[in-house]
Protein backbone atom coordinates (compact mmCIF):
# COMPACT_ATOMS: atom_id res chain seq x y z
CA UNK A 1 0.00 0.00 0.00
CA UNK A 2 1.34 3.43 -0.92
CA UNK A 3 1.42 6.39 1.41
CA UNK A 4 0.41 9.91 0.34
CA UNK A 5 4.04 10.90 -0.31
CA UNK A 6 4.51 7.98 -2.72
CA UNK A 7 1.23 8.80 -4.47
CA UNK A 8 2.27 12.45 -4.97
CA UNK A 9 5.71 11.29 -6.16
CA UNK A 10 4.21 8.91 -8.73
CA UNK A 11 1.75 11.54 -9.89
CA UNK A 12 4.60 14.03 -10.25
CA UNK A 13 6.73 11.60 -12.25
CA UNK A 14 3.77 10.82 -14.53
CA UNK A 15 3.22 14.52 -15.22
CA UNK A 16 6.95 15.14 -15.65
CA UNK A 17 7.10 12.40 -18.30
CA UNK A 18 4.14 13.89 -20.14
CA UNK A 19 5.78 17.33 -20.02
CA UNK A 20 9.13 16.04 -21.28
CA UNK A 21 7.42 14.11 -24.08
CA UNK A 22 5.56 17.28 -25.10
CA UNK A 23 9.00 18.91 -25.48
CA UNK A 24 10.18 16.10 -27.78
CA UNK A 25 11.91 13.81 -25.26
CA UNK A 26 11.69 10.04 -25.56
CA UNK A 27 11.50 8.36 -22.15
CA UNK A 28 14.19 5.66 -21.93
CA UNK A 29 13.64 4.59 -18.31
CA UNK A 30 11.74 5.49 -15.17
CA UNK A 31 12.93 4.81 -11.64
CA UNK A 32 16.14 3.22 -12.89
CA UNK A 33 17.98 1.64 -9.96
CA UNK A 34 21.47 0.47 -9.23
CA UNK A 35 21.74 -0.70 -5.65
CA UNK A 36 20.61 2.21 -3.50
CA UNK A 37 20.99 4.73 -6.33
CA UNK A 38 17.99 5.82 -8.40
CA UNK A 39 17.26 8.08 -11.34
CA UNK A 40 13.63 9.20 -11.65
CA UNK A 41 13.59 9.66 -15.43
CA UNK A 42 16.12 9.04 -18.19
CA UNK A 43 15.22 10.56 -21.54
CA UNK A 44 16.62 11.16 -25.00
CA UNK A 45 16.30 14.38 -26.97
CA UNK A 46 18.18 14.18 -30.24
CA UNK A 47 21.77 13.31 -29.30
CA UNK A 48 21.27 14.32 -25.68
CA UNK A 49 20.81 11.96 -22.74
CA UNK A 50 18.94 13.59 -19.84
CA UNK A 51 19.02 12.35 -16.27
CA UNK A 52 16.00 13.95 -14.63
CA UNK A 53 15.26 14.38 -10.93
CA UNK A 54 11.58 15.01 -10.16
CA UNK A 55 10.54 16.89 -7.02
CA UNK A 56 6.84 17.01 -6.14
CA UNK A 57 5.17 18.86 -3.29
CA UNK A 58 1.65 19.74 -2.23
CA UNK A 59 0.56 23.30 -1.50
CA UNK A 60 1.31 25.07 0.68
CA UNK A 61 4.97 24.11 0.35
CA UNK A 62 7.34 25.40 3.00
CA UNK A 63 10.23 25.48 0.55
CA UNK A 64 10.54 25.43 -3.22
CA UNK A 65 10.92 21.82 -4.43
CA UNK A 66 14.14 22.54 -6.33
CA UNK A 67 15.88 23.51 -3.09
CA UNK A 68 15.92 19.80 -2.24
CA UNK A 69 18.41 19.03 -5.01
CA UNK A 70 21.48 20.07 -3.09
CA UNK A 71 25.08 18.90 -3.30
CA UNK A 72 24.45 15.49 -1.70
CA UNK A 73 21.56 14.71 -4.04
CA UNK A 74 23.58 15.92 -7.03
CA UNK A 75 26.41 13.59 -6.00
CA UNK A 76 24.01 10.61 -5.79
CA UNK A 77 22.48 11.46 -9.19
CA UNK A 78 25.93 11.71 -10.73
CA UNK A 79 26.91 8.34 -9.25
CA UNK A 80 23.67 6.79 -10.53
CA UNK A 81 24.25 8.27 -13.99
CA UNK A 82 27.77 6.84 -14.07
CA UNK A 83 26.35 3.43 -13.11
CA UNK A 84 23.79 3.74 -15.92
CA UNK A 85 26.49 4.70 -18.43
CA UNK A 86 28.42 1.56 -17.47
CA UNK A 87 25.36 -0.71 -17.59
CA UNK A 88 24.10 -2.97 -20.34
CA UNK A 89 21.10 -0.68 -20.82
CA UNK A 90 23.38 2.13 -22.01
CA UNK A 91 24.68 -0.06 -24.81
CA UNK A 92 21.20 -0.04 -26.37
CA UNK A 93 21.37 3.74 -26.93
CA UNK A 94 23.15 5.66 -29.69
CA UNK A 95 26.86 6.38 -29.14
CA UNK A 96 28.32 9.83 -28.49
CA UNK A 97 25.44 11.25 -26.47
CA UNK A 98 25.87 14.51 -24.61
CA UNK A 99 24.77 14.12 -20.98
CA UNK A 100 22.62 16.59 -19.03
CA UNK A 101 21.25 16.69 -15.49
CA UNK A 102 17.79 18.24 -15.30
CA UNK A 103 15.22 18.90 -12.58
CA UNK A 104 11.44 18.99 -12.92
CA UNK A 105 9.44 20.43 -10.02
CA UNK A 106 5.72 20.11 -9.44
CA UNK A 107 3.55 21.88 -6.90
CA UNK A 108 0.15 20.21 -6.52
CA UNK A 109 -2.90 22.04 -5.21
CA UNK A 110 -5.73 19.55 -5.35
CA UNK A 111 -6.22 18.47 -8.97
CA UNK A 112 -4.26 21.48 -10.26
CA UNK A 113 -0.50 21.73 -10.44
CA UNK A 114 2.34 23.99 -11.48
CA UNK A 115 5.26 22.43 -13.32
CA UNK A 116 8.72 23.90 -13.88
CA UNK A 117 11.45 22.34 -15.99
CA UNK A 118 15.09 23.20 -15.30
CA UNK A 119 17.19 21.79 -18.16
CA UNK A 120 20.89 21.53 -17.36
CA UNK A 121 20.06 22.29 -13.72
CA UNK A 122 23.56 21.38 -12.60
CA UNK A 123 26.92 20.32 -13.94
CA UNK A 124 28.65 17.63 -11.87
CA UNK A 125 31.88 18.76 -10.26
CA UNK A 126 34.65 16.56 -9.06
CA UNK A 127 37.03 17.49 -6.28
Amino acid sequence: MRNSRQIIGKRGEDQACRHLESLGHTIVARNWRHGRLEIDIISLLGHELHFVEVKSRTAPALAAPQTNVGAAKQHRLTAAALAFMNSGTRRLLPPDLEVFFDVVTLLFDGPDFEIEYYPQAFIPTYA
